[in-house]
C-alpha cells in the first residue's frame, strides 16, 4: 500500500521541547506506512540553534518554512499553507502547539485535508483567550493529542473541548541517550569540579517560577555549602531574574543561558528542579529521570504522571517554599535516598515512557483515522 502522507506542522523548529517531539516522531515513523513533511511557521532557526532541521534534512524529510514573523502576518501565512498543503495532499494534518494548531486547521480545511489532529501540549493559564479560539475552532479538529491525563482534563474543564476527541498520548524518552557518557565541563561557568549542582532547565519565563526559585535559594543554600544553583535557559524574563537574584547569594547561582548539552548537563548534576506555576507533561522531568537523577518539582500538569508512586516524595505545591526547601536540603544530606529515588525514576522512564510507544500510538492513530 502506498505510505499515507503525513503534513507535521509547528509554530518554530528552535531547540524546544515540543519541537523535540515532533522531530523525534517524524524521524522515527515507518517509512513503508508514512510519508511526512514538516511546515514551521517562522523562518529557520538562528545559527547555533539549527541541530532539529539538520536532523530533519538528514532523514531526507522536506521542511517548509512559512516566513512569520509578526501577527500581521497570519493570513498570509494561511494562505501559503494552503497551496502547499494543497500541493502535498496528504491524508491527515498534524499540528503542535498553539498557532500552528489554529493556522494549520485553517489551512488544512481550505485546502481540503480529509483529517486534522492538535496536539495540546500545555495547560494554558495565562493566556486564556488561546483557550476561547481553540473552542470556536473546535468543530474543524477530528482528535486533540493530549500530553497528559491532566492537560486532557484541563482541556474538557476549562475550555471547553468536547472529551470524545481528547485523547492522550505522553511524551516519551530514548533512553540509550541518557545519562550521558560524559558530565559536562562546569567550571566555565563558575562552578568547581568538587561543588555539588541543583538544577533547572528551561524556558525563562512566568510560568516556568524561576524568580520564586531565586528566593527558596536564599533560605537552602546556607544550609549546603558545597552547593550550587545551576539555572540553564534564557527567555522573556531573562534580565529581570538575574536582576532579582539579590539575595546574598549571587556567587552561588550560574546563568548559563541557552545550552544544547542538556544531557550532559544532567550528566553534571545531583538533583533537578522545576518550580513551575503550570505544565503540561515537563519533557525535562522525563529526561532527568532517564539520567538517574532524583527531581523535586512543583505538583502541575503532567509531574505526578511521569513520576508515579515515587511523585508524593519528589512534588511539593508552588509557593510552599519552606516545603520546597526541606526537601532539597534533605536530598542533597542523604545521598541513600538520592540514589534510591534515581533508580526507580531511570526505571519508570525506561519502562512507562518509551519513545518507541510515543510514535506507535501517533502512527495507530493516524491509519485509524484513515482507514475507510
Amino acid at each position: 500500500m502506498k505510505p499515507l502522507d503525513i503534513a507535521l506542522c509547528i509554530t518554530d523548529l528552535h531547540v524546544g521541547g515540543a519541537e523535540r517531539c515532533l522531530v523525534e516522531l517524524a524521524t522515527r515513523l515507518d517509512r513503508e506506512r508514512f510519508c511526512p513533511v514538516v511546515y514551521s511557521l517562522t523562518p529557520p532557526p538562528e545559527t547555533g540553534q539549527t541541530a532539529l532541521v539538520s536532523r530533519l534534512q538528514a532523514a531526507e524529510i522536506d521542511v517548509y518554512f512559512l516566513d512569520a514573523r509578526r501577527n500581521a502576518d497570519i493570513l498570509r501565512v494561511v494562505r501559503h499553507l494552503k497551496q502547499l498543503l494543497a500541493a502535498q495532499s496528504p491524508q491527515i494534518l498534524q499540528s503542535f502547539l498553539f498557532h500552528a494548531n489554529i493556522v494549520g486547521r485553517m489551512a488544512a480545511r481550505r485546502a481540503g485535508v480529509p483529517r486534522i489532529v492538535s496536539g495540546i501540549r500545555v495547560a494554558e493559564r495565562q493566556s486564556r483567550w488561546h483557550l476561547w479560539v481553540d473552542q470556536r475552532t473546535s468543530r474543524k479538529v477530528d482528535y486533540y493529542v493530549c500530553v497528559s491525563e491532566s492537560v486532557a482534563q484541563f482541556s474538557k474543564k476549562e475550555a471547553g473541548l468536547p472529551a470524545e476527541k481528547l485523547l492522550v498520548i505522553p511524551n516519551g524518552v530514548d533512553s540509550t541517550k541518557y545519562p550521558a557518557e560524559e558530565p559536562a565541563d562546569l567550571e566555565p561557568l563558575g562552578i568547581a569540579a568538587d561543588r555539588r549542582v541543583v538544577t533547572f532547565i528551561g524556558r525563562l519565563e512566568r510560568q516556568k517560577g524561576v524568580a520564586w526559585l531565586l528566593e527558596t535559594a536564599a533560605l537552602w543554600l546556607p544550609q549546603l555549602p558545597d552547593c550550587d544553583l545551576l539555572v540553564v535557559g534564557n527567555g522573556p524574563e531573562q534580565e529581570k531574574i538575574a536582576e532579582g537574584n539579590r539575595h546574598g547569594i549571587s556567587d552561588r547561582v550560574h546563568f548559563a543561558g541557552w545550552r544544547a548539552d542538556v544531557p550532559e548537563i544532567l550528566a553534571a548534576s545531583d538533583l533537578l528542579v522545576l518550580p513551575s506555576r503550570w505544565e503540561g507533561m515537563p519533557n525535562v522531568v522525563l529526561e532527568a529521570m532517564a539520567s538517574r537523577l532524583p527531581v523535586i518539582a512543583t505538583r502541575v500538569e503532567g509531574v505526578e504522571e511521569l513520576l508515579g508512586p515515587d511523585a508524593a516524595v519528589q512534588t511539593v505545591r508552588y509557593g510552599d517554599s519552606q516545603t520546597f526547601t526541606d526537601k532539597i536540603v534533605k536530598f542533597l544530606k542523604d545521598p541513600t535516598l538520592r540514589s534510591q529515588l534515581a533508580q526507580e525514576n531511570r526505571y519508570r522512564a525506561e519502562e512507562n515512557f518509551a519513545l518507541s510507544t510515543m510514535v506507535e500510538a501517533y502512527q495507530d492513530l493516524w491509519e485509524s483515522l484513515a482507514a475507510p
